[in-house]
């Protein structure tokens, strides 16, 4: 089960970060690459955006399920359910999607510069709501993206720790990486959801002025970058912390003639192995402790 939400992850990952040349193309001068690449890169974007979050989230029940109902998680955590429930993450991230997806289309802006971005159509009588398709897609993000992930991490993690504190085994550096995890999801994701909630209070023209509107597109590219660094950071959280991880890794190290390799193996913590919260091994630990 484990392994399954590895690999989903880091497939999600890459995705994202595959689009990010193309979107950075666009943002030096502009988008050239036709409007059939328009909706695919950007669809991909918008779904490996939710997949990589959900993934995240589903991580963190599957770990929940193996420390503090160790018993139960012999039978639920098993690599056909863990199949089953990436494919169901990959669905929900694809909906998630929606609608962004059906109105990305290249546009002429300006002086016929060309730009890859979700065309909201407008209606023709009610001004009111012209924006209501953009600010729908911005409460949204906030809502998936942000508030039910953080809600069900936050739960999840809360019960690992608070088993761990009773565990008769010492479960530190378990319970520090759990602090980490949550910290860091909270660090990245947080100040972009916040640009993007005041962007759709704008919207709602609740902010008119022109200072506090270039105020939240700068923010929002500040904050965009940094949302994206957690993916980038996950392979640090989620894999390289782990025991098993870094076992297998040393091993094949030794076994590879690069100096380069030898460089990163002094920089990989040997003396001090001990069990990961997304390691088999703890998993293992607890459940021989709860039976």
């Amino acid at each position: 089960m484990t392994d399954v939400c590895l690999l989903n992850l880091a497939i999600a990952d890459l995705l994202l970060v595959c689009s990010l040349p193309f979107l950075a193309h666009q943002a030096r001068d502009q988008w050239l690459f036709g409007d059939s690449m328009c909706k695919v890169v950007l669809g991909i974007y918008h779904i490996a955006f939710y997949c990589g979050i959900f993934f995240i989230s589903l991580m963190s029940i599957d770990r929940y399920l193996a420390i503090v109902h160790a018993v139960y998680a012999i039978r639920a955590r098993t690599r056909s359910f863990g199949m089953i429930a990436a494919a169901v993450t990959w669905v929900a991230g694809f909906f998630a999607s929606f609608p962004d997806l059906i109105f990305l289309k290249q546009q002429f802006v300006g002086h016929q510069l060309n730009f890859c971005f979700p065309a909201y159509p407008t209606p023709a009588l009610d001004d009111t709501n012209s924006h209501f398709w953009r600010i729908f897609s911005l409460f949204k993000m906030n809502i998936l993206g942000l508030f039910l992930p953080f809600v069900i991490m936050g739960f999840c993690y809360s019960q690992i720790v608070w088993r761990l504190l009773y565990s008769q085994s010492s479960k530190k550096q378990a319970i520090r990486l759990v602090i980490i995890v949550v910290a860091v999801f909270f660090c990245c994701w947080v100040p972009y959801n916040i640009a993007s909630f005041f962007k759709a209070l704008e919207l709602l023209q609740i902010y008119t002025d022109c200072e506090s509107s270039k105020t939240i597109i700068l923010a929002l590219q500040v904050t965009e970058v940094i949302a994206y660094s957690h993916s980038c950071l996950n392979p640090i959280l989620y894999v390289f912390a782990g025991e098993k991880f870094r076992r297998q890794l040393l091993r094949l190290m030794n076994r590879t003639p690069c100096v380069l390799c030898k460089v990163i193996k002094v920089c990989i913590p040997q003396d001090r192995i001990t069990g990961s919260v997304y390691s088999q091994t703890t998993s293992l630990d607890d459940r021989s402790t709860a039976m």
